[in-house]
Protein backbone atom coordinates (compact mmCIF):
# COMPACT_ATOMS: atom_id res chain seq x y z
CA UNK A 1 0.00 0.00 0.00
CA UNK A 2 1.48 3.51 -1.18
CA UNK A 3 2.40 5.83 2.01
CA UNK A 4 1.64 9.62 1.81
CA UNK A 5 3.78 11.64 0.18
CA UNK A 6 7.76 11.58 1.41
CA UNK A 7 6.48 8.86 3.80
CA UNK A 8 5.30 12.33 6.04
CA UNK A 9 3.76 11.69 9.51
CA UNK A 10 1.67 14.64 10.35
CA UNK A 11 0.67 15.99 13.91
CA UNK A 12 -2.85 14.55 13.66
CA UNK A 13 -4.83 13.83 10.25
CA UNK A 14 -8.60 15.06 10.26
CA UNK A 15 -11.20 13.38 8.74
CA UNK A 16 -13.85 15.84 7.80
CA UNK A 17 -13.71 19.31 7.04
CA UNK A 18 -16.76 20.68 8.62
CA UNK A 19 -17.06 22.86 11.46
CA UNK A 20 -15.55 20.65 13.89
CA UNK A 21 -12.91 18.93 11.33
CA UNK A 22 -11.56 22.63 10.30
CA UNK A 23 -11.59 24.25 13.56
CA UNK A 24 -9.33 21.78 14.26
CA UNK A 25 -7.02 21.83 11.63
CA UNK A 26 -6.97 25.94 11.81
CA UNK A 27 -6.47 25.68 15.31
CA UNK A 28 -3.54 22.87 15.46
CA UNK A 29 -1.74 25.01 12.82
CA UNK A 30 -1.83 28.06 14.30
CA UNK A 31 0.29 26.17 17.36
CA UNK A 32 2.74 24.86 15.25
CA UNK A 33 1.38 21.35 14.04
CA UNK A 34 1.44 19.38 10.53
CA UNK A 35 -2.05 18.68 9.49
CA UNK A 36 -3.26 16.62 7.21
CA UNK A 37 -7.59 17.59 6.15
CA UNK A 38 -9.08 15.15 4.22
CA UNK A 39 -12.94 16.04 2.83
CA UNK A 40 -14.91 14.29 0.30
CA UNK A 41 -17.09 16.88 -1.19
CA UNK A 42 -16.73 20.47 0.01
CA UNK A 43 -15.03 22.32 2.57
CA UNK A 44 -17.08 23.85 5.26
CA UNK A 45 -19.23 20.28 5.25
CA UNK A 46 -23.10 20.20 5.85
CA UNK A 47 -23.56 23.53 8.01
CA UNK A 48 -21.93 25.90 5.07
CA UNK A 49 -23.65 23.87 2.01
CA UNK A 50 -26.22 22.52 2.78
CA UNK A 51 -27.39 23.52 6.38
CA UNK A 52 -27.27 26.26 8.91
CA UNK A 53 -26.03 29.27 6.17
CA UNK A 54 -28.09 28.00 3.36
CA UNK A 55 -31.27 27.78 5.49
CA UNK A 56 -30.39 31.10 7.52
CA UNK A 57 -30.07 32.77 3.77
CA UNK A 58 -33.61 31.30 3.32
CA UNK A 59 -34.87 32.78 6.24
CA UNK A 60 -33.64 36.18 5.92
CA UNK A 61 -35.53 36.19 2.42
CA UNK A 62 -38.63 35.29 4.55
CA UNK A 63 -38.47 37.96 7.19
CA UNK A 64 -37.83 40.15 3.92
CA UNK A 65 -40.78 38.81 2.74
CA UNK A 66 -42.88 39.69 5.81
CA UNK A 67 -42.01 42.82 6.03
CA UNK A 68 -42.98 43.66 2.89
CA UNK A 69 -46.18 42.10 3.25
CA UNK A 70 -46.69 43.81 6.76
CA UNK A 71 -45.04 47.22 5.51
CA UNK A 72 -48.62 49.43 5.54
CA UNK A 73 -48.74 48.66 9.35
CA UNK A 74 -45.65 51.13 9.75
CA UNK A 75 -46.77 53.07 7.53
CA UNK A 76 -44.62 51.93 4.40
CA UNK A 77 -46.93 51.93 1.24
CA UNK A 78 -45.13 48.40 -0.59
CA UNK A 79 -46.60 45.57 -2.04
CA UNK A 80 -45.10 41.66 -2.21
CA UNK A 81 -45.61 40.70 -5.78
CA UNK A 82 -44.10 37.39 -5.02
CA UNK A 83 -41.15 35.40 -4.37
CA UNK A 84 -38.72 34.52 -7.22
CA UNK A 85 -37.18 31.49 -6.20
CA UNK A 86 -33.96 32.12 -8.51
CA UNK A 87 -33.12 35.09 -6.88
CA UNK A 88 -33.55 33.65 -3.89
CA UNK A 89 -31.23 31.28 -4.56
CA UNK A 90 -28.77 33.18 -6.32
CA UNK A 91 -28.78 35.40 -3.26
CA UNK A 92 -28.29 32.29 -1.12
CA UNK A 93 -25.82 30.86 -2.84
CA UNK A 94 -23.61 33.76 -3.30
CA UNK A 95 -23.39 33.84 0.20
CA UNK A 96 -22.13 30.59 0.75
CA UNK A 97 -20.01 30.59 -1.98
CA UNK A 98 -18.20 34.01 -0.64
CA UNK A 99 -17.64 31.89 2.54
CA UNK A 100 -16.25 28.81 0.66
CA UNK A 101 -13.66 30.66 -0.94
CA UNK A 102 -13.04 32.36 2.46
CA UNK A 103 -12.00 28.94 3.97
CA UNK A 104 -10.12 27.74 0.63
CA UNK A 105 -7.99 30.60 1.42
CA UNK A 106 -7.40 29.75 5.17
CA UNK A 107 -6.29 26.50 4.49
CA UNK A 108 -3.50 27.91 2.53
CA UNK A 109 -2.74 30.89 4.72
CA UNK A 110 -2.78 27.82 7.62
CA UNK A 111 -0.23 25.83 5.28
CA UNK A 112 -2.89 22.97 6.20
CA UNK A 113 -2.29 20.05 3.42
CA UNK A 114 -5.57 19.54 1.67
CA UNK A 115 -6.75 15.93 0.54
CA UNK A 116 -9.84 15.86 -1.16
CA UNK A 117 -11.80 12.69 -1.65
CA UNK A 118 -13.79 9.86 0.34
CA UNK A 119 -11.45 9.02 3.60
CA UNK A 120 -11.67 5.60 5.33
CA UNK A 121 -9.63 4.36 8.65
CA UNK A 122 -7.16 1.96 8.06
CA UNK A 123 -5.26 1.94 11.06
CA UNK A 124 -5.05 3.57 13.93
CA UNK A 125 -2.84 6.22 12.88
CA UNK A 126 -3.91 6.28 9.10
CA UNK A 127 -6.26 7.44 6.61
CA UNK A 128 -6.28 6.06 2.95
CA UNK A 129 -7.87 7.96 0.38
CA UNK A 130 -7.86 6.52 -3.14
CA UNK A 131 -5.09 4.20 -2.38
CA UNK A 132 -2.63 6.54 -0.74
CA UNK A 133 -2.32 6.36 3.24
CA UNK A 134 -2.05 9.79 4.91
CA UNK A 135 -0.26 9.04 8.91
CA UNK A 136 -0.48 11.00 11.73
CA UNK A 137 0.39 11.10 15.70
CA UNK A 138 -2.88 11.50 16.31
CA UNK A 139 -6.34 10.80 14.52
CA UNK A 140 -9.32 13.45 14.71
CA UNK A 141 -12.61 12.13 13.44
CA UNK A 142 -14.89 14.71 12.04
CA UNK A 143 -17.38 12.91 9.82
CA UNK A 144 -20.54 14.48 10.35
CA UNK A 145 -23.99 13.34 10.28
CA UNK A 146 -26.67 12.92 7.50
CA UNK A 147 -30.65 13.47 7.50
CA UNK A 148 -32.04 10.45 8.97
CA UNK A 149 -35.44 9.10 7.81
CA UNK A 150 -38.00 6.63 9.88
CA UNK A 151 -37.98 2.86 9.37
CA UNK A 152 -39.87 1.82 6.17
CA UNK A 153 -40.28 5.58 4.70
CA UNK A 154 -38.38 6.28 1.67
CA UNK A 155 -37.06 9.40 0.41
CA UNK A 156 -37.36 10.12 -2.89
CA UNK A 157 -39.86 11.81 -5.33
CA UNK A 158 -41.85 14.47 -3.38
CA UNK A 159 -40.45 13.12 -0.53
CA UNK A 160 -37.67 15.20 0.66
CA UNK A 161 -34.72 16.04 2.81
CA UNK A 162 -33.80 19.38 4.34
CA UNK A 163 -30.91 19.02 1.24
CA UNK A 164 -33.73 19.12 -1.27
CA UNK A 165 -35.33 21.66 0.46
CA UNK A 166 -32.75 24.31 -0.22
CA UNK A 167 -32.20 23.50 -3.38
CA UNK A 168 -36.13 23.70 -4.08
CA UNK A 169 -36.42 26.16 -7.70
CA UNK A 170 -40.23 26.99 -7.07
CA UNK A 171 -42.65 27.43 -3.91
CA UNK A 172 -44.49 24.48 -3.13
CA UNK A 173 -48.04 25.43 -2.69
CA UNK A 174 -48.71 23.10 0.19
CA UNK A 175 -45.96 21.02 2.51
CA UNK A 176 -46.50 18.54 5.70
CA UNK A 177 -43.52 18.67 7.31
CA UNK A 178 -42.43 15.08 9.44
CA UNK A 179 -41.10 16.49 12.51
CA UNK A 180 -41.33 19.91 14.82
CA UNK A 181 -38.03 19.99 15.75
CA UNK A 182 -35.56 22.91 14.89
CA UNK A 183 -35.56 21.89 11.20
CA UNK A 184 -38.82 21.29 10.66
CA UNK A 185 -39.80 24.31 12.55
CA UNK A 186 -37.18 26.58 10.35
CA UNK A 187 -38.26 25.08 7.10
CA UNK A 188 -42.75 25.70 8.16
CA UNK A 189 -41.55 29.04 9.18
CA UNK A 190 -39.72 29.83 5.33
CA UNK A 191 -42.59 28.41 3.34
CA UNK A 192 -45.10 30.26 5.30
CA UNK A 193 -43.62 33.70 4.82
CA UNK A 194 -43.22 32.33 1.18
CA UNK A 195 -46.96 31.93 1.08
CA UNK A 196 -46.67 27.94 1.40
CA UNK A 197 -50.10 26.09 3.34
CA UNK A 198 -48.10 24.20 5.88
CA UNK A 199 -48.93 21.51 8.33
CA UNK A 200 -46.50 20.17 11.06
CA UNK A 201 -46.81 16.72 12.10
CA UNK A 202 -44.70 15.43 15.68
CA UNK A 203 -45.09 12.47 17.47
CA UNK A 204 -43.91 14.46 20.97
CA UNK A 205 -46.49 16.33 22.88
CA UNK A 206 -45.12 19.62 21.92
CA UNK A 207 -43.14 21.39 19.14
CA UNK A 208 -39.47 21.95 19.58
CA UNK A 209 -39.90 19.38 22.88
CA UNK A 210 -36.24 19.74 23.85
CA UNK A 211 -36.36 23.48 24.66
CA UNK A 212 -38.03 25.04 27.76
CA UNK A 213 -41.98 24.03 27.37
CA UNK A 214 -42.61 27.98 28.03
CA UNK A 215 -41.18 28.62 24.68
CA UNK A 216 -42.66 25.68 23.27
CA UNK A 217 -46.17 27.19 24.52
CA UNK A 218 -45.15 30.39 22.50
CA UNK A 219 -43.73 29.56 19.56
CA UNK A 220 -47.31 27.51 18.95
CA UNK A 221 -49.44 30.05 20.38
CA UNK A 222 -46.95 32.27 17.55
CA UNK A 223 -47.50 29.72 14.67
CA UNK A 224 -51.21 29.41 15.10
CA UNK A 225 -51.36 32.99 14.64
CA UNK A 226 -49.48 32.94 11.83
CA UNK A 227 -52.07 29.65 10.10
CA UNK A 228 -48.99 27.18 10.78
CA UNK A 229 -50.78 24.06 11.15
CA UNK A 230 -49.63 21.48 13.46
CA UNK A 231 -50.11 18.24 14.67
CA UNK A 232 -48.32 17.15 17.71
CA UNK A 233 -48.75 13.61 20.09
CA UNK A 234 -49.60 11.51 17.47
CA UNK A 235 -47.67 9.34 15.52
CA UNK A 236 -47.17 9.25 11.65
CA UNK A 237 -48.18 6.23 9.95
CA UNK A 238 -47.17 6.53 6.09
CA UNK A 239 -46.93 8.13 3.07
CA UNK A 240 -48.25 7.61 -0.68
CA UNK A 241 -47.42 10.06 -3.33
CA UNK A 242 -48.71 9.94 -6.86
CA UNK A 243 -48.70 12.92 -9.49
CA UNK A 244 -51.00 15.33 -7.76
CA UNK A 245 -48.73 15.42 -4.47
CA UNK A 246 -48.02 12.81 -1.16
CA UNK A 247 -50.80 11.83 1.08
CA UNK A 248 -49.60 11.69 4.69
CA UNK A 249 -51.80 9.17 7.22
CA UNK A 250 -51.30 9.27 11.15
CA UNK A 251 -51.77 6.71 13.44
CA UNK A 252 -55.17 8.23 14.90
CA UNK A 253 -56.31 8.11 11.16
CA UNK A 254 -56.07 11.77 10.47
CA UNK A 255 -54.96 12.39 7.03
CA UNK A 256 -52.77 15.23 5.20
CA UNK A 257 -52.20 15.73 1.60
CA UNK A 258 -50.00 18.56 -0.14
CA UNK A 259 -47.58 19.10 -2.76
CA UNK A 260 -44.70 17.82 -0.95
CA UNK A 261 -43.58 16.37 2.44
CA UNK A 262 -40.43 17.42 4.39
CA UNK A 263 -38.56 14.73 6.49
CA UNK A 264 -36.74 16.42 9.02
CA UNK A 265 -37.08 13.82 11.83
CA UNK A 266 -33.40 14.50 12.89
CA UNK A 267 -29.93 13.60 11.54
CA UNK A 268 -27.82 10.86 12.16
CA UNK A 269 -24.26 9.77 12.76
CA UNK A 270 -21.98 9.44 9.18
CA UNK A 271 -19.68 6.61 10.60
CA UNK A 272 -21.25 3.49 8.51
CA UNK A 273 -18.67 1.93 6.60
CA UNK A 274 -15.39 3.90 7.72
CA UNK A 275 -13.14 2.15 9.31
CA UNK A 276 -13.73 3.11 13.11
CA UNK A 277 -14.46 0.26 14.75
CA UNK A 278 -12.22 -2.03 13.05
CA UNK A 279 -9.32 -0.12 14.81
CA UNK A 280 -10.99 -0.41 18.07
CA UNK A 281 -13.00 2.79 17.99
CA UNK A 282 -16.66 2.28 20.08
CA UNK A 283 -19.55 3.15 18.13
CA UNK A 284 -23.22 3.26 20.06
CA UNK A 285 -26.06 2.68 17.47
CA UNK A 286 -23.67 5.19 14.97
CA UNK A 287 -22.28 7.39 17.34
CA UNK A 288 -18.44 7.63 18.71
CA UNK A 289 -18.11 7.45 22.22
CA UNK A 290 -15.57 9.09 24.04
CA UNK A 291 -14.50 10.57 27.71
CA UNK A 292 -14.68 14.33 28.33
CA UNK A 293 -11.46 15.13 26.74
CA UNK A 294 -13.00 13.76 23.28
CA UNK A 295 -10.59 11.06 22.97
CA UNK A 296 -11.56 7.56 22.19
CA UNK A 297 -9.63 5.56 24.12
CA UNK A 298 -7.53 4.52 21.19
CA UNK A 299 -4.07 5.20 20.87
CA UNK A 300 -2.19 5.34 17.57
CA UNK A 301 1.12 4.02 18.62
CA UNK A 302 3.08 7.00 18.13
CA UNK A 303 2.50 8.60 21.59
CA UNK A 304 -0.90 9.99 20.24
CA UNK A 305 -4.88 9.39 20.18
CA UNK A 306 -7.98 9.29 17.89
CA UNK A 307 -10.18 11.54 18.73
CA UNK A 308 -13.87 12.72 17.48
CA UNK A 309 -15.85 16.00 17.64
CA UNK A 310 -19.04 17.35 16.10
CA UNK A 311 -22.29 15.01 15.14
CA UNK A 312 -20.53 11.98 15.65
CA UNK A 313 -20.41 12.66 19.32
CA UNK A 314 -23.49 12.12 21.49
CA UNK A 315 -25.12 15.17 22.61
CA UNK A 316 -26.16 18.26 21.01
CA UNK A 317 -25.79 18.28 16.90
CA UNK A 318 -24.78 21.77 16.46
CA UNK A 319 -22.36 23.66 14.24
CA UNK A 320 -20.71 25.60 16.55
CA UNK A 321 -20.80 23.04 19.17
CA UNK A 322 -18.25 20.99 16.64
CA UNK A 323 -16.47 24.02 15.72
CA UNK A 324 -15.52 24.87 19.44
CA UNK A 325 -14.83 20.81 19.68
CA UNK A 326 -12.28 20.74 17.00
CA UNK A 327 -10.55 23.97 19.16
CA UNK A 328 -10.42 21.89 21.84
CA UNK A 329 -8.96 18.97 20.71
CA UNK A 330 -6.29 20.80 18.79
CA UNK A 331 -5.06 22.43 21.86
CA UNK A 332 -5.43 19.26 24.03
CA UNK A 333 -3.19 17.65 21.05
CA UNK A 334 -0.56 20.59 21.91
CA UNK A 335 -0.48 20.07 25.49
CA UNK A 336 -2.41 23.15 26.23
CA UNK A 337 -5.02 21.44 28.72
CA UNK A 338 -7.76 23.12 27.30
CA UNK A 339 -10.79 23.10 29.58
CA UNK A 340 -13.76 20.90 28.18
CA UNK A 341 -16.65 21.59 25.80
CA UNK A 342 -19.88 21.08 28.07
CA UNK A 343 -22.92 20.64 26.16
CA UNK A 344 -25.24 22.52 28.78
CA UNK A 345 -22.98 25.42 28.26
CA UNK A 346 -23.37 25.21 24.49
CA UNK A 347 -25.95 28.09 23.03
CA UNK A 348 -29.14 26.79 21.31
CA UNK A 349 -31.17 28.67 18.78
CA UNK A 350 -34.41 27.60 16.67
CA UNK A 351 -34.41 30.48 13.76
CA UNK A 352 -38.44 30.58 13.25
CA UNK A 353 -40.93 33.28 13.25
CA UNK A 354 -40.25 33.87 16.33
CA UNK A 355 -36.80 32.59 17.35
CA UNK A 356 -36.20 30.89 20.71
CA UNK A 357 -32.47 31.17 21.96
CA UNK A 358 -31.35 29.24 25.25
CA UNK A 359 -28.62 28.08 27.19
CA UNK A 360 -27.99 26.31 30.37
CA UNK A 361 -30.86 24.92 32.07
CA UNK A 362 -34.71 24.32 31.63
CA UNK A 363 -36.76 25.19 34.54
CA UNK A 364 -37.96 20.87 34.42
CA UNK A 365 -33.91 20.13 34.84
CA UNK A 366 -33.00 22.52 37.27
CA UNK A 367 -36.19 21.55 39.24
CA UNK A 368 -35.30 17.80 38.75
CA UNK A 369 -31.56 18.80 39.50
CA UNK A 370 -31.88 20.98 42.47
CA UNK A 371 -35.27 20.66 43.67
CA UNK A 372 -38.68 22.39 43.43
CA UNK A 373 -37.86 24.74 46.38
CA UNK A 374 -34.37 25.35 45.77
CA UNK A 375 -35.54 26.81 42.15
CA UNK A 376 -37.06 30.66 40.91
CA UNK A 377 -37.90 31.81 37.81
CA UNK A 378 -38.72 35.05 36.29
CA UNK A 379 -40.46 35.68 32.96
CA UNK A 380 -39.89 39.09 31.58
CA UNK A 381 -42.63 40.18 28.81
CA UNK A 382 -40.98 41.79 25.70
CA UNK A 383 -44.03 43.57 25.78
CA UNK A 384 -42.23 46.10 28.10
CA UNK A 385 -39.27 46.85 25.75
CA UNK A 386 -39.10 49.73 23.40
CA UNK A 387 -37.22 48.15 20.85
CA UNK A 388 -39.01 44.72 20.24
CA UNK A 389 -42.22 47.01 20.42
CA UNK A 390 -40.72 49.25 17.38
CA UNK A 391 -40.01 45.78 15.58
CA UNK A 392 -43.56 44.50 16.25
CA UNK A 393 -42.56 41.33 17.90
CA UNK A 394 -43.96 39.53 21.26
CA UNK A 395 -42.44 37.11 23.28
CA UNK A 396 -40.34 36.93 26.49
CA UNK A 397 -36.77 36.26 28.40
CA UNK A 398 -37.12 33.68 31.01
CA UNK A 399 -34.30 33.46 33.80
CA UNK A 400 -33.76 29.96 35.59
CA UNK A 401 -32.08 30.69 38.90
CA UNK A 402 -31.09 28.38 41.58
CA UNK A 403 -32.35 30.06 44.71
CA UNK A 404 -30.26 32.43 46.40
CA UNK A 405 -27.53 31.50 43.78
CA UNK A 406 -26.48 32.06 40.07
CA UNK A 407 -28.73 32.05 36.95
CA UNK A 408 -28.34 28.66 35.84
CA UNK A 409 -30.72 28.78 32.71
CA UNK A 410 -31.88 31.51 29.93
CA UNK A 411 -34.53 31.00 27.38
CA UNK A 412 -36.09 34.31 25.16
CA UNK A 413 -38.48 33.90 22.44
CA UNK A 414 -39.16 36.80 19.92
CA UNK A 415 -37.77 37.69 16.34
CA UNK A 416 -34.44 38.60 16.28
CA UNK A 417 -34.01 37.00 19.82
CA UNK A 418 -31.15 34.49 18.48
CA UNK A 419 -28.75 37.76 18.64
CA UNK A 420 -29.22 37.79 22.80
CA UNK A 421 -27.83 34.17 23.75
CA UNK A 422 -24.09 35.68 23.53
CA UNK A 423 -24.77 37.60 26.96
CA UNK A 424 -26.90 34.68 28.12
CA UNK A 425 -24.02 32.20 27.64
CA UNK A 426 -21.54 34.51 29.71
CA UNK A 427 -23.82 34.84 32.49
CA UNK A 428 -24.95 31.22 32.81
CA UNK A 429 -21.45 29.88 32.08
CA UNK A 430 -19.94 32.51 34.86
CA UNK A 431 -22.75 31.40 36.83
CA UNK A 432 -23.33 35.58 37.71
CA UNK A 433 -26.10 36.43 40.08
CA UNK A 434 -29.02 38.35 39.01
CA UNK A 435 -27.77 41.77 41.18
CA UNK A 436 -24.33 41.38 39.29
CA UNK A 437 -26.18 41.23 36.02
CA UNK A 438 -29.09 44.09 36.99
CA UNK A 439 -25.83 46.23 37.58
CA UNK A 440 -24.83 46.52 34.00
CA UNK A 441 -25.75 48.55 31.70
CA UNK A 442 -27.76 47.74 28.63
CA UNK A 443 -27.79 50.27 26.15
CA UNK A 444 -31.29 51.90 25.18
CA UNK A 445 -33.70 50.85 23.08
CA UNK A 446 -31.91 47.77 22.25
CA UNK A 447 -33.83 44.09 22.88
CA UNK A 448 -30.85 43.39 24.84
CA UNK A 449 -32.17 45.67 27.44
CA UNK A 450 -34.82 42.96 27.90
CA UNK A 451 -31.72 40.83 29.93
CA UNK A 452 -30.84 43.67 31.98
CA UNK A 453 -34.81 43.97 32.78
CA UNK A 454 -35.42 40.57 33.43
CA UNK A 455 -32.34 40.81 35.85
CA UNK A 456 -33.42 43.87 37.58
CA UNK A 457 -36.89 42.09 38.10
CA UNK A 458 -35.15 38.83 39.68
CA UNK A 459 -32.82 41.21 42.00
CA UNK A 460 -35.97 42.20 43.35
CA UNK A 461 -36.07 45.71 41.92
CA UNK A 462 -38.69 45.58 38.65
CA UNK A 463 -39.03 48.80 36.93
CA UNK A 464 -40.52 48.12 33.49
CA UNK A 465 -41.99 44.85 34.51
CA UNK A 466 -44.91 43.86 37.31
CA UNK A 467 -43.05 42.38 40.81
Amino acid sequence: MPESPADTVYDLVVLGGGSGGYSAAFRAAELGLSVCLVEKAELGGTCLHRGCIPTKALLHAAEVADSARHAEGFGVKAQLEGIDMAGVNKYKDGIVSRLYKGLQGLVKAHKVTMVEGEGRVVAADSVEVDGTRYRGKNLVLATGSYSKSLPGLELGGRVITSEQAIRLDSVPESVVVLGGGVIGCEFASVWKSFGVDVTIVEALPRLVAAEDEAASKALERAFRKRKINFSTGVRFKGVTQDDSGVHVELENGKTFDAELMLVAVGRGPTTDGLGFEDVGVTLDRGFVITDERLSTGVETGAGGKVYAVGDIVPGLQLAHRGFAQGIFVAEEIAGQKPAPVVDAMVPRVTYSNPEIASVGLTERQARELHGDDQVEVLEYNLGGNGKSQILGTAGFVKLVRQKDGPVVGFVAVGERMGEQVGEGQLIVSWEAFPEEVAALVHAHPTQNESLGEAHLALAGKPLHSHA
